[in-house]
Formats: C-alpha cells, sequence, structure tokens
C-alpha cells in the first residue's frame, strides 16, 4: 500500500492542474497526513470537491483512503531514513526539492515501458535524439554515455540538422525526444512528419508529467519531476531527472541483455 505505487499508472493523464497538486501532495506528505480534505484543498487553494475528483483521478476510492496511504508511506519512509542515516542533519529547503523531484521521477518509472524500451534496443538500431534548449547540453553526455556502450547515435544540433536528419529514420530505429514542457512547435512538427511518414520507428518522449502533446504522440513517454526555474529570462532549470531516467534505462538495459 504504497502511494507511489497506487499513483503510477495515473500520473501522466493528470492536467497541468492536477501535476500541481500532486507535486504539493508529494513534496507535503508529512504535512497532510494527518489534515482534512478541507484543509488539505484550501491550502492548494481549491475547492473540496476539486480535490476529492483529483483523488480519484490518481487512484484512490476517496479521501479517507487517500489519507491512510500517506500515512502509510511516510511511516514507512521514516523507517527506512532511520535505518539508514541515524544522524540526520537538516537540509536547505532547495536541497530538500532537488532531491525529491530525483526520488519522484526514479519512483514513478514504468518497468513495463522500460522493459519494452530495451527490447527496441536489443537489436542495436541507430538512436536518434532531438533536444533543444538546456536539453541539448544533458542531451551530449546522453549521446556520449549511449556511443561508449555501442550505440550508433545521432544527435542533430541545430535546425537544420535536425530537418535532415529525421528523414534518414528507418524502420527499426529508436527516437527520443526531450522536452520537458512536450509543447516545442519545432518537435512537435518532426514527430507529426515522422507519424506521417510511417516510418514506424519507435518514438519514445520524455517530458514533464503534465498532459502534453508530444507525451500524447509518443509510442512511449517516461515523464520527469523538476521545480522550472528561470534567472533574467533565462532558463535553468535542472535536467538532472532527465540524465537520471536515460542512465537507468541503459543500466536496465544491460541487466536485460544478460538475461
Amino acid at each position: 500500500m504504497n502511494f507511489f505505487e497506487i499513483i503510477k499508472p495515473y500520473v501522466e493523464k493528470l492536467n497541468k492542474n492536477e501535476y500541481g497538486l500532486l507535486d504539493y501532495v508529494i513534496k507535503n506528505m508529512d504535512q497532510l497526513q494527518n489534515k482534512s480534505i478541507r484543509e488539505v484543498a484550501a491550502s492548494c487553494y481549491v475547492s473540496t470537491t476539486t480535490f476529492l475528483r483529483f483523488v480519484r483521478k490518481i487512484g484512490f476510492a476517496g479521501y479517507s483512503e487517500f489519507s491512510t496511504v500517506i500515512k502509510y508511506t511516510v511511516l514507512n519512509s521514516d523507517k527506512q531514513e532511520d535505518k539508514a542515516a541515524p544522524f540526520v542533519v537538516e537540509q536547505s529547503k532547495y536541497r530538500d526539492e532537488y532531491l525529491k523531484n530525483i526520488e519522484e521521477t526514479v519512483r514513478v518509472l514504468d518497468e513495463r515501458k522500460l522493459l519494452k524500451i530495451c527490447s527496441a534496443l536489443a537489436s542495436k538500431p541507430n538512436l536518434y535524439f532531438f533536444a533543444k534548449g538546456f536539453s541539448k547540453y544533458s542531451a551530449e553526455y546522453i549521446e556520449y554515455l549511449y556511443t561508449l556502450n555501442g550505440f550508433i547515435v545521432i544527435f542533430p544540433k541545430n535546425h537544420e540538422q535536425r530537418r535532415l536528419a529525421y528523414r534518414n529514420i528507418k524502420r527499426d530505429d529508436v527516437v527520443f525526444v526531450f522536452d520537458y514542457e512536450g509543447e516545442d512547435d519545432e518537435l512537435i512538427s518532426i514527430v507529426q512528419t515522422l507519424q506521417s511518414k510511417k516510418t514506424y520507428a519507435l518514438l519514445v518522449s520524455i517530458t514533464g508529467a503534465n498532459n502534453n502533446t508530444i507525451q500524447n504522440m509518443s509510442d512511449e513517454n517516461l515523464y520527469l519531476f523538476t521545480d522550472e526555474l528561470k534567472v533574467n529570462g533565462v532558463d535553468i532549470t535542472s535536467h538532472v531527472s532527465l540524465i537520471v531516467i536515460m542512465e537507468l534505462l541503459l543500466y536496465q538495459f544491460m541487466e536485460y541483455q544478460k538475461k
């Protein structure tokens, strides 16, 4: 009866507002476990009806079950922390939020999806990475990592290269699209073109958990958690969760090969 196991099948179906509620719940579990639905809804600035609808959408019969599972999850989490770290030093809030985002990302990873992608990777297809903005720098490391493990990786770095690259995608290739918001017009256009060409290449997107266009157009979607951060209009949102997903996928593939 773990909170994260229950919500896993439902997270990618949430809209942006519901994803915001889920993010709040996960980051404040220890404070919410003894509150009424009226108190929790007020802290989220929504009506009790809206919050109850959200609770049911993520897999619970009602608020009572939701509250019970929260308490159980927090209790088990506290026990594990006590075993792992008998001397706990309180960290700054931003560190806690940073770590929670990584933990959320790992906890909601769908093993069925990972195994399906591993199956596609088993024939060592060409891998195509499509990313823009800050995601490109994370993708460069991921490109290096997968190349070291014997994959041929095509990672176009600018608009012209991307326009040419997707024309060469073949039936058995695997295409990865990295876009947190999942609404980039150019990347959406590339996906639409691939679908219209009927290449049948496996399309895997990694986006935020909120319902978005690229997620809905993909064969498989893996979603990440992070806090959006901009300084002087420049997006410096952490992309560690993206790297974590792609590393775990590679490690899963290595285990898959052994079996």
